[in-house]
């Protein structure tokens, strides 16, 4: 069984981020879709939200499941199992970054490769950094991320 960690912080989960997962789904056995915890910074929204959040976004996929994690992300994968991290790329000017972190995450652990996914075009541009931007000034969110996650931020914050 080929098990796939799609890790992020997913601060808000987006529709760019369910689109790789979707694909992810469609290539492996099990993909753990994984929430990173810092306890260093101070999200957006709290993991066990995001967690929520995206457990009823995906409540579809039969092969998804949703997790949190906190320190290396290949500590993560090997405690499950996993020998695939899925990273997702919108645009050229990711894949410096993510290069990089797959280097570093191969040097750490050569059994567990990295897969780079694209986004459909119409995602490229969406990031859960763009989502709040837009979210905190009024603007509508509604077509960039799942119905779950502009459910609770319309209900639970008013800005």
């Amino acid at each position: 069984m080929k098990i796939a960690i799609y890790p992020g912080s997913f601060d808000p989960i987006t529709k760019g981020h369910l689109d790789i997962l979707h694909t992810a789904s469609e290539i492996f056995d099990k993909v753990i879709i994984a929430v990173a915890r810092n306890p260093e910074k101070q999200g957006f929204l709290p993991v066990d939200v995001r967690v929520k959040l995206i457990k009823k976004s995906v409540k579809d996929m039969q092969n998804v499941e949703v997790d949190f994690f906190e320190g290396l992300t290949i500590n993560y994968a090997r405690e499950r199992g996993a020998t695939i991290l899925i990273r997702g790329l919108r645009a050229v000017s990711d894949f410096e970054y993510e290069m990089q972190l797959s280097q570093a995450n191969s040097a750490l652990a050569s059994e567990v490769k990295t897969v780079f996914l694209t986004t459909k075009p119409k995602y490229n541009f969406i990031s859960s950094s763009t989502i709040k931007e837009i979210f905190l000034n009024k603007g509508d969110i509604s077509k960039f991320v799942p119905e779950p996650v502009n459910e609770y931020l319309q209900n639970s914050y008013k800005c």
